[in-house]
């Protein structure tokens, strides 16, 4: 009885110990399970993030496609269609004066040749018309796209160009003239401390903000107090400012005319 008992209980000890050596093997032996990839990162990964709409509007439909062969200065490129090279002046924008030989270097002027040449040189781009085709020189006019991205606009806004408005090609005039005001009250670029004049590529007789002979400078009065306050395209208070010259007010050209008329800026 005594020898039973010991067997059975030497064969207890032997299951148990197997069953314990089995469990040492399983956790040294196999690896981990994979973790999956949390609905979190899935989401982070795939999916579209969110970014501040850039100032300019998305690009149309209906461009035509180009290769940029050659940056010319900061607003003239040079372009492959179908195997045929164009030369292309953007429309709504002027930069510093940079390869004319009657004329001397604009300030600011390589700048913009370099920016632009860094924006679009050896890039498919996108050529979107306005009304004209050519300008008198027989050059392509167009506003030049870079995915959603207008070339035009960006380099007026970092200011690297002034808004130029040449009707009948105004398509995008009223948002060049804001980021223009903005890049000026930023002090960037050309606006800045490196140029010296405070009216940088102003052609003779042209005005401030717009570049051509129109003023687009707002001379208000306040209803409220009587006082006299200029505001400039990308003001705070611009866009919603409407000028009634029956009683008074009036529209100016550069900011030292309305200075000197009794006019001062607005703080906004």
């Amino acid at each position: 009885m005594n020898c039973i008992r010991s067997v059975v209980g030497a064969g207890i000890i032997a299951t148990g110990l197997a069953l314990f050596l089995a469990a040492c093997s399983t956790d040294a032996g196999e690896p981990p399970s994979p973790t999956p990839v949390s609905d979190d990162r899935a989401v982070e990964t795939t999916g579209t993030p969110e970014a501040s709409a850039p100032p300019q509007s998305d690009a149309p439909g209906g461009l035509t496609q180009a290769i940029v062969t050659r940056v010319v200065d900061g607003d003239t490129i040079v372009v492959s269609i179908g195997g045929e090279e164009f030369r292309v002046r953007y429309i709504g924008i002027d930069t510093p004066e940079t390869v004319d030989p009657r004329r001397p270097v604009g300030c600011f002027g390589l700048e913009a040749s370099e920016r632009n040449s860094g924006l679009v040189d050896g890039m498919t781009v996108g050529l979107e018309r306005d009304v004209s085709e050519i300008d008198v020189f027989g050059r392509l006019l167009r506003y030049v796209w870079i995915g959603d991205q207008m070339v035009n606009a960006t380099l007026v806004e970092e200011g690297y160009a002034t808004a130029s408005p040449y009707p009948p090609d105004v398509k995008y005039s009223d948002t060049f003239l804001r980021l223009q005001g903005e890049a000026r009250l930023a002090k960037r670029g050309l606006w800045g401390d490196a140029c010296s004049s405070p009216t940088p590529m102003l052609a003779e007789g042209a005005c401030e903000y717009s570049g051509t002979s129109e003023p687009v400078i707002k001379g208000n009065i306040s209803q409220s107090t009587g006082e006299k306050i200029f505001h400039v395209p990308g003001g705070g208070f611009y866009d919603v400012t409407v000028i009634d010259e029956t009683s008074g007010e009036r529209w100016f050209c550069t900011e030292a005319e309305a200075l000197d008329a009794g006019w001062r800026g607005s703080l906004s």
